[in-house]
């Protein structure tokens, strides 16, 4: 990989991260705001020093090791560091059943709110979709049936983590659902910042599952993985102090999170079934989706403006 795409690669991880990471921010920021300013003091430390190092290096150690039994956890680790040809002949090999896995998650991560969740919608077919909500299950439903049905002709283990992937979405949807009633709890009880600071702890490594499973649609390479994705951690705990408000306002990042997560996943599933992506895609999509957003919310922002004068 020459520096160029390196770079590219990386800067793509920062912005995927930093974007899919918003609802994140927003709800940390609405907690910190009820804490004493010695417990987000100790949040905005520690707690990026455990979304960095903890839970951003460990999902993708444990992703590896998933895929790749036979390395056991120690060789895993080591080989997501290793440039061992052999080594990465190995990764290679088993990365159909990871894609496949992360691309079922991400795609149904993305129809899920493009049917289910409430949206400022940008796109006119949003709205339609929205109103569409009892059809959620049956298009996850025929999505898997038809994804499985083709993996299994392939290898019975991509077939399995496809079931897999759906199976880790709706474990996470679940625990998002109820960090949203956790959260108007938590700002109106008198709760201790300890248990505080454990809830938003849990909710990062809910969210963080977005951003590492994301990661590997731009490269299996581990260590650009952790240096984007860590990169993206430390600018999302920075716009959870001094930027939430600038970030509310940008009322279409969302649905550029969104769409750049279905472009993601849909990559992961076609590279599954031996379909060559270009390296560079996954990057350059990213910045076309969040920069297309990016200023239909910044134009929303200006219409409001005159609108109000």
């Amino acid at each position: 990989m020459d520096w160029l795409l390196i770079i590219l690669t990386v800067a793509g991880l920062i912005v995927f991260e930093t974007v899919s990471s918003i609802d994140n921010a927003i709800i940390n920021a609405d907690v910190l705001a009820t804490m004493s300013e010695r417990a987000r003091r100790w949040f905005l430390l520690w707690g990026l020093i455990a979304a960095v190092f903890v839970i951003r290096g460990l999902l993708p150690w444990v992703i590896v090791w998933a895929t790749n039994p036979s390395l056991g956890p120690m060789g895993a680790l080591l080989a997501t560091f290793s440039s061992d040809p052999d080594v990465v002949a190995a990764i290679e090999e088993s990365s159909p059943i990871l894609l496949i896995f992360g691309g079922m998650f991400l795609v149904l991560l993305f129809f899920h709110w493009l049917f289910a969740e409430e949206k400022n919608c940008c796109l006119r077919t949003e709205a339609f979709f929205s109103r569409q909500a009892v059809w959620f299950y049956a298009v996850a439903s025929i999505l898997l049936a038809a994804v499985v049905w083709f993996a299994l002709q392939i290898n019975t283990m991509m077939g399995f983590a496809a079931v897999l992937g759906s199976t880790i979405f709706f474990i996470v949807h679940g625990f998002r659902q109820n960090a949203e009633v956790q959260e108007a709890r938590l700002k109106g009880s008198g709760m201790s910042d300890v248990s505080k600071l454990a809830y938003l702890e849990v909710l990062d490594a809910t969210f963080s599952i977005d951003g590492v499973i994301g990661a590997f649609a731009f490269t299996l390479s581990v260590p650009l993985i952790l240096i984007g994705n860590g990169i993206g951690a430390f600018v999302v705990r920075e716009l959870t102090i001094r930027g939430i408000d600038r970030i509310r306002s940008f009322c279409y990042l969302k649905n550029g999170a969104m769409y750049s997560i279905l472009v993601l996943g849909t990559i992961m599933l076609a590279d599954s079934f031996g379909f060559h992506i270009p390296t560079w895609l996954s990057p350059i999509a990213t910045f076309a989706i969040v920069g297309f957003f990016l200023l239909r919310s910044v134009q929303e922002q200006k219409g409001g403006s005159a609108g109000a004068a």
